[in-house]
C-alpha cells in the first residue's frame, strides 16, 4: 500500500532506505524522547528495517520530489498495539527527522494515516501517546483532533529500560473541535459550495454579493471564532462564532448532511460558553435545523442588504 498526501509519500520500507534512516535516527534528539534508542550504524538501520519497520502498516515517510525517507509513521492494530485494543482499534506511532521539524509534514501524514484507517480498514477509533516532554508530538496529536483520555505513570518502557509516564489520547472517526488559523480557507471555501447549494437559490444577488463580501473581509474573519466537524480526519462542517455569543456561519457538506456532524458541532461549541444563550441569524434553508437544535424565533424574517434571516435563540 502506498498513501498520497500534498507533499508526501507514505510506503512501505525497503533495504535501500538504510542510510537515509540512519541519517536522522541517529540524532538523540529523536529517538529517545519517542521510546527508542538512536541508531548506532547504517547495519543497524537495516537490521530495524527488517526487524520492526517491515510490520504491517508502517510506511517510510517521503518528499514527494525526492521519494527519499525522512520518517516514519505506523498503524498497530489490536493486539499488536501498545495499549490493550480491541482488533477494530489501532495506534498511531510516528517520527520525523530534525531538519523536518515545523514544517507540518507529521501532521500532514498523521492526517492521511487517520483517513487510511478509518476509510479503508474500517477501523472505529484510533489511539495515540507521548511521553512528559515531548511538546512537539503533543502539538501534533493536538491538530489532527486526538483528544487527551487517561495518563500511564512510572510505567516500565522496555526499549529504553527506563520508568515513564505516558500520556494517552483518543480519536473517534467523526468529531468536532476548534480549528487552527491554517485550516479556516478550507472552511471558507466549504460555506461557499454549501451557501451557492442551498442558500443562494433563494437570495438576491445583491444578497448573494454581500455574503460573498462577508467571507472575503480578513477582519470580520479573524474576529470569528471557528469549529470544524470532521469525519475520517476529513473537514465535513463548520461552525464560527462571533462576540458576545451569535453564531456568523453553519455549515456542513451535502454528502455529510443528517448524519449529526451539525449537532457535533453545536455541543462541542456550547462546551466554551459557561452561559448557555446564543442567537442567530438564520437563512430560509436553516430555520428548521435551528429549530431541532433548541432555537426559537424572536422576530419575523428580515432582509437586510439582500440577506434573508429570522433572527433566533437558545437558551437552556
Amino acid at each position: 500500500m502506498i498513501l498520497h498526501t500534498e507533499r508526501l509519500i507514505l510506503r512501505p520500507w525497503d533495504k535501500s532506505d538504510a542510510e537515509s534512516l540512519y541519517e536522522y535516527a541517529r540524532d538523540d534528539r529523536v529517538g529517545p524522547i519517542a521510546g527508542w534508542h538512536p541508531h548506532t550504524s547504517v547495519e543497524n538501520s537495516r537490521e530495524v528495517i527488517n526487524n520492526v519497520l517491515s510490520a504491517p502498516e508502517t510506511y517510510a515517510v517521503c518528499l514527494k520530489e525526492d521519494n527519499k525517507a525522512i520518517g516514519s509513521i505506523g498503524l498497530m492494530i489490536g493486539k499488536n498495539s501498545n495499549l490493550d485494543l480491541p482488533e477494530n482499534e489501532g495506534e498511531i506511532g510516528y517520527w520525523i527527522g530534525v531538519p523536518f521539524w515545523g514544517h507540518g509534514l507529521i501532521p500532514e501524514a498523521v492526517r492521511e494515516l487517520i483517513r487510511h484507517a478509518f476509510d479503508d480498514l474500517h477501523l472505529t477509533r484510533l489511539w495515540c501517546g507521548y511521553f512528559n516532554g515531548n511538546e512537539k508530538s503533543k502539538r501534533c496529536q493536538e491538530k489532527c483532533g486526538f483528544v487527551y483520555h487517561h495518563t500511564n505513570r512510572d510505567i516500565h518502557w522496555r526499549l529504553m529500560d527506563d520508568i515513564r509516564t505516558e500520556h494517552v489520547t483518543c480519536l473517534e472517526k467523526q468529531y468536532a473541535r476548534p480549528l487552527s488559523p491554517d485550516e479556516i480557507p478550507e472552511a471558507i471555501n466549504l460555506i461557499w459550495n454549501v451557501f451557492l447549494k442551498f442558500e443562494a437559490p433563494v437570495y438576491s444577488e445583491e444578497g448573494i454579493r454581500t455574503f460573498r463580501a462577508s467571507l472575503d473581509d480578513p477582519v470580520r474573519i479573524a474576529s470569528l471564532k471557528w469549529y470544524g466537524a470532521f469525519e475520517s480526519g476529513h473537514l465535513v462542517g463548520t461552525l464560527c462564532m462571533r462576540a458576545p455569543q451569535h453564531i456568523g456561519g453553519f455549515f456542513v457538506k451535502e454528502s455529510h448532511q443528517r448524519k449529526g456532524h451539525g449537532r457535533r458541532l453545536f455541543e462541542r461549541m456550547k462546551q466554551d460558553y459557561e452561559k448557555k444563550e446564543f442567537t442567530v441569524n438564520s437563512s430560509p434553508y436553516a430555520v428548521p435545523i435551528y429549530h431541532k437544535l433548541g432555537f426559537r424565533d424572536t422576530d419575523k424574517e428580515q432582509t437586510v442588504d439582500g440577506l434573508r434571516f429570522t433572527p433566533m435563540m437558545y437558551k437552556k
